[in-house]
């Protein structure tokens, strides 16, 4: 199935980024690998309503998209990890905002802790997480 995009003819930041990750299985996918890299099957099993095909599909547009990294290992039964690239850490900040924005708008429902993992608990980006505070301060 061809990815539909939004028409975007004034180059809308806000636009391009629904088209990017504009749908329903995305942002969750990205949430839960905010956690560590996870292979196929154990994101096939915490997202039990997807199906294998659109799983497939929807890693690989986020990988096409820069937002994941699939890393194959050379081993026999061969094994494949996704894991958060750079720019898709720098979503979590808004995830996490969306999350909480759900919780104060709805007080009837009795969510579960979202768990999205803070940028600057991340090790490998903790150095573009303080260069962004410190911008943003400036």
């Amino acid at each position: 199935m061809a990815r539909k995009y939004i028409e975007n003819p004034n180059a809308c930041t806000l636009v391009h980024t629904m088209n990017i990750i504009g749908n329903k299985w995305k942002p969750i996918i990205i949430y839960l690998l905010s956690n560590g890299s996870m292979r196929f099957g154990k994101l096939n099993a915490l997202i039990p309503t997807i199906s294998k095909k659109v799983l497939t599909n929807q890693l690989k547009e986020l990988e096409n998209d820069g937002l994941l990294f699939r890393e194959s290992f050379a081993e026999i039964p061969p094994r494949v990890e996704y894991s958060l690239t750079e720019k898709s850490i720098g979503l979590l900040p808004a995830l996490k905002q969306l999350s909480e924005w759900a919780d104060k708008a709805y007080p009837e429902i009795n969510f579960e802790e979202c768990k999205i993992i803070e940028i600057h608990n991340i090790p490998a980006y903790k150095d573009l997480y303080h260069e962004t505070r410190t911008k943003s301060n400036e």
